[in-house]
């Protein structure tokens, strides 16, 4: 009999989400501003949390800004959703805090986010939703944010940190590695989607990707080429 082949790695971006087919090295630990949602093709996949606890199941989903690390996987599905999109509403309802075994989400498809990852979150205040889609076009200071979505600076960080987990600070961090993930993806180099996306260089860009991604954008850039490089 012969053996199966080995996937070509993918990593793709779409409105409210991007996507990662493939296989995984152990990671780094790392903690993402989206949803997580890891699917093993073949088996299971196992995530160690932040007290060290290893989770098994076929599917886990890990929430926006827990802290974990991947095990290796020879062929796994990865979903970041982007917390202000329905899609996350979903995924709030039905899931808590920490890592958890999603079994109901081992025939996930990428297809199956669709326009939930594009439309709006009807949970989250409307404000802190219109402040993600302001970042995530456009770099701007807090009091001028706060002022076009018709708060205080104060109370926009407070909703940031109660709805979806997190300061904006991290946001911010998160719309520059998509910025820069876009960039290679349009063809740039690591050092030119750096500063494309407002990193300092490309040793700013390496270090916030692989503390938010666990990956590296030599990696990234090698998936978007079809390249069959494993994740770090």
């Amino acid at each position: 009999m012969n053996a199966p082949e080995e996937p070509t790695p993918r990593f793709a971006i779409g409105e409210g989400y991007a996507v990662y087919r493939g296989p995984t090295g152990d990671s780094t630990v790392h903690r993402h501003a989206a949803f997580q949602i890891a699917v093993a093709v073949r088996g299971e996949i196992s995530v160690v949390d932040a007290s060290e606890t290893c989770h098994r199941a076929t599917a886990l989903v890990v929430p926006p800004m827990e802290r974990h690390r991947m095990l290796a996987a020879t062929d796994l599905l990865v979903f970041y959703v982007e917390p202000h999109c329905v899609f996350a509403d979903r995924l709030r309802e039905r899931y808590g805090n920490g890592v958890t075994a999603a079994p109901e989400l081992r025939d996930l498809r990428e297809e199956d986010i669709g326009r939930a990852g594009a439309s709006p979150s009807g949970e989250l205040d409307p404000r802190l939703v219109e402040a993600l889609d302001v970042l995530g076009e456009r770099g701007v200071p807090m009091p001028v944010l706060a002022a076009l979505v018709r708060l205080s600076p104060q109370r926009l960080r407070a909703l940031a940190r109660s709805q979806v987990g997190m300061p904006l600070t991290r946001w911010r961090v998160w719309v520059r590695l998509r910025r820069a993930a876009e960039a290679l993806q349009a063809g740039r180099s690591p050092a030119e989607a750096a500063l494309t996306a407002g990193f300092a260089d490309q040793a700013h860009l390496t270090r916030g990707m692989r503390e938010m991604m666990g990956l590296t954008p030599a990696t990234v850039l090698a998936l978007l080429r079809g390249h069959s490089r494993r994740a770090t």
